[in-house]
């Protein structure tokens, strides 16, 4: 039923012999206004919270796979096996990326940075000779090899122990 100004929601109950009664109690009464606005909230606060849970998944993510690359450096460090690095680099970026966008954001941003730093550190001590620029290409090819989901024992060396 609805008036000019106003929205009314009534309940309506039958008798035993199925019957409509006359429709007399009324739940709730609003202006016609404040029931546009109160959709309007609802619909913005429902969209607020929903992309709010994005953003702590992506950080989730993003944690959990910023760990994923610490424990591939710790384990690459302890192995000290010799040509096993772009492994290390291929499966901390694999075990990142599996962890959703986040992890994918979390293994690029440490890449590169990781790619980075060394890259100005050997200009200062070899000058512009390309030095390490080789080695850090194909470190970033691991790298992309792993985020892409591929398999880092592409680049696993022979007698890598199991453990890794």
């Amino acid at each position: 039923m609805r008036s000019d100004a106003h929205w009314v929601l009534t309940i309506s109950a039958t008798s035993p012999m199925n019957r409509p009664q006359v429709q007399s109690n009324t739940i709730l009464t609003l202006p016609v206004g404040c029931t546009m606005k109160l959709f309007t909230g609802l619909v913005l606060c429902s969209l607020v919270l929903g992309a709010h849970s994005r953003w702590f998944s992506f950080l989730g993510e993003a944690y959990e796979g910023a760990k994923d690359m610490w424990r591939a450096y710790s384990d690459m460090r302890e192995a000290n096996y010799k040509n096993s690095d772009k492994y290390f680099h291929a499966r901390g970026n694999r075990d990142a990326a599996e962890r959703g966008p986040g992890g994918v954001w979390a293994a690029k941003v440490i890449s590169d940075a990781r790619e980075s730093i060394p890259r100005v550190t050997d200009f200062f001590k070899h000058g512009d000779s390309g030095h390490g620029l080789e080695d850090s290409r194909a470190d970033q090819a691991a790298n992309e090899w792993g985020r892409s989901g591929k398999d880092p024992n592409h680049f696993r060396p022979a007698g890598l122990p199991d453990k890794y």
